[in-house]
């Protein structure tokens, strides 16, 4: 019952991505790519005292890489750029550790089950890498290799 669900909201999310498109007035902003399945994304964020006003993403990828970044532009808004890193961190955690808690990630939960396809997790944590660069202001492309 919760892998349907899981299921179901990442299939939500890869067919009618949330906050799409380009952001006016973006304060920070990133590419990244994976040349593994050639997912490529720009985030762009607008940042005001130290918090993410708004976040957008373009770009192509995979129902995974799609969904990851649709979810979390969506948990993104009205967190703190400290906010935002541990969330990376802990998201990060949840596609890597098997010893991962995936309490307090809410509906971020439901890419636990990626880390049992490593291929996959470049594809659901690319967008997140992308977040950290715009965080840093780095001005590299991120890749996942």
């Amino acid at each position: 019952m919760i892998d349907e669900l899981y299921q179901e909201i990442i299939l939500d999310h890869s067919k009618r991505p949330r906050n799409t498109g380009r952001l006016e007035n973006a304060t920070a902003a990133a590419e990244g790519f994976n040349p593994l399945c050639g997912d490529r994304l720009t985030l762009e964020l607008r940042i005001e005292d130290d918090r993410i006003e708004e976040a957008k993403f373009a770009g192509s990828g995979c129902a995974i890489s799609t969904a990851s970044a649709s979810l979390m532009t969506e948990v993104l808004k009205g967190r703190t750029k400290q906010e935002a890193e541990k969330l990376f961190e802990r998201f990060h955690e949840l596609l890597t550790s098997d010893a991962a808690d995936s309490s307090g990630l809410g509906k971020l939960a439901v890419f636990s089950g990626v880390r049992e396809f490593p291929a996959r997790v470049k594809c659901a944590t690319l967008a997140w890498h992308t977040l950290k660069a715009a965080l840093e202001n780095s001005r590299e492309k991120v890749s996942t290799e």
